[in-house]
């Protein structure tokens, strides 16, 4: 079976504690168009990390996206997400590799650094993230990659996720510089209408 590609508006989970206040906001930003669901929760027990993950991934299943659990493969294969995503702290790829099998995603954060990417990718990522392109709200002591980095990275022939501080204004520019999706947390999630705002996302794709 062929792997699912990433790309369009990568909608990343907001710390919320209330469950289904985060299953609403979800379903509203697949139904404007996210096109992949990363479930991402550091204030959380385990208890409410897999009851949340459960109802994210039947609701990504439904809508048709691809279903990412951050940094925790255990968690992953508990509720059949389609990936992990890993940062550089977060576990070893080659070993997520051999737990999820060969046709689940893994995305691996390289950050500002592109000397990362062809490591990642030799020991079985098969997407790569870089970021944070912008001052995020979310991350502000980040570390600020480039938009070049995306044009650098065209060679690898992956997926390239851009994160970090992207709203409907900016995204447009990652776009252009190569991104093939764009991760995205405050601006979806803090915004009135959620499901507008992911169209807004999703139609800069189009």
């Amino acid at each position: 079976m062929k792997r699912k590609a990433i790309a369009g508006l990568y909608a990343i989970t907001p710390d919320w504690g209330d469950t289904a206040r985060l299953l609403r906001a979800v379903a509203a930003a697949l139904d404007g168009g996210a096109r992949v669901l990363q479930y991402r929760n550091k204030h959380v027990d385990r208890q409410r990390r897999l009851e949340q993950a459960l109802g994210l991934s039947a609701l990504a299943r439904k809508a048709g996206a691809i279903f990412i659990v951050n940094d925790d493969v255990e968690l992953a294969l508990e509720v059949d997400a389609d990936g992990v995503h890993l940062g550089e702290t977060d576990g070893d790829i080659a070993r997520a590799r051999k737990r999820l099998g060969a046709r689940k995603l893994i995305g691996a954060s390289c950050y500002n650094r592109l000397e990362l990417a062809a490591p990642a990718l030799a020991a079985g990522a098969d997407h790569i993230a870089f970021g944070s392109v912008f001052a995020s709200a979310t991350k502000p002591a980040a570390r600020r990659a480039p938009l070049d980095i995306f044009k650098q990275a065209s060679h690898l022939n992956v997926p390239l996720v851009a994160i970090g501080g992207i709203n409907t204004e900016n995204a447009a520019q990652v776009i252009a510089a190569g991104a093939a999706a764009v991760a995205v947390v405050s601006d979806l999630f803090e915004a009135d209408d959620v499901a507008a705002q992911a169209r807004g996302f999703a139609d800069l794709f189009a």
